[in-house]
């Protein structure tokens, strides 16, 4: 486990989407003290229509190369189409050439090939990051653009700026509310963290999907922790969630109970902590002192 300089650093995940993984980290951005935030889920951020950022600072997000034809060069002589792989140009009436963006690789093939240097090859702009003021502590933040890739570089993008917001502001806590899936955003967002909050619920599909998420924690040596959301749905489920997570050696910190006011205070950008979700507010609370309490026992 890589150690950390003067904060802890925690991530929630789930194994799949619409756990409540992000109606939870939310709720921790109020009972945690002195934290930085950082939404890791790149490709369908939404922690922001919570915690309401204002003085945002936006900067690009620029990963790969993309081919460009400059139309008054090109005399349409087709060399770059017909030994284009991803079929990344379109023919014009005049012969001429111009690029299909959505299918272009940036490889750089049809730069090197053009015998009237009619095409470039540019930086690719494929989305957005951001650093915001809440009212829970500074947020790193980013989005995406649609159909781009490259959404683990953008992930560690959005972390390394919230370290250096943690290790510059003395920050107690760095908090992320990670994506769903193992895939390489997940992979990008748990490197070298000190712990993982895996929210599930009780259906099979979600103990399946758990399993695969708390397995991808453990080949990092991280520990693993993890809550069961609307747990009153199928009791019997749920302790079998709770027999699983016993039986890999992680660690079952609490449960939700459903309670139909959490989505009341998300339609009014407000986390459960802060719409006074009485019950819900007891047990996650219950969660949070676990966690950190975990977090912070001395191996």
């Amino acid at each position: 486990m890589a150690i950390k300089k003067g904060y802890k650093e925690l991530v929630v995940l789930s194994g799949k989407g619409g756990t409540g993984k992000t109606t939870i980290t939310a709720a921790l951005a109020q009972l945690a003290d002195n934290i930085v935030l950082a939404d890791c889920d790149v490709d369908a951020s939404d922690l922001h229509i919570i915690t309401n950022p204002t003085h945002s600072i936006t900067s690009p997000f620029v990963s790969g190369k993309e081919a460009k034809v400059v139309s008054k060069l090109c005399t349409g002589c087709q060399i770059c189409a017909a030994e284009c792989r991803f079929d990344a140009f379109e023919t014009l009436k005049d012969h001429t050439v111009r690029i299909r963006p959505i299918r272009c690789e940036g490889c750089g093939l049809c730069v090197h090939l053009c015998p009237e240097g009619a095409i470039t090859f540019e930086d690719r702009t494929c989305g957005e990051w951001k650093i915001s003021e809440t009212r829970f502590g500074p947020m790193v933040h980013a989005r995406l653009d649609p159909a781009e890739e490259n959404s683990g570089l953008l992930v560690s993008l959005v972390r390394q700026e919230a370290k250096k917001i943690a290790q510059n502001e003395d920050r107690t806590l760095m908090l992320s509310d990670g994506p769903p899936g193992i895939g390489c955003p997940v992979i990008s967002s748990v490197t070298g963290v000190d712990g993982v909050l895996v929210v599930t619920e009780p259906s099979l599909s979600s103990l399946h999907d758990m399993k695969r998420v708390t397995a991808l924690a453990r080949q990092f040596e991280i520990e693993v922790y993890v809550c069961i959301n609307r747990s009153d749905v199928h009791p019997e489920i749920s302790d079998l969630i709770k027999k699983e997570i016993e039986k890999e050696g992680n660690h079952w910190v609490g449960d939700i109970t459903f309670n139909s006011d959490v989505v009341q205070a998300q339609l009014e950008g407000k986390n459960v902590i802060e719409y006074g979700v009485t019950q819900t507010i007891k047990e996650i609370t219950h969660i949070w002192e676990n966690v950190w309490k975990l977090m912070n026992k001395e191996k």
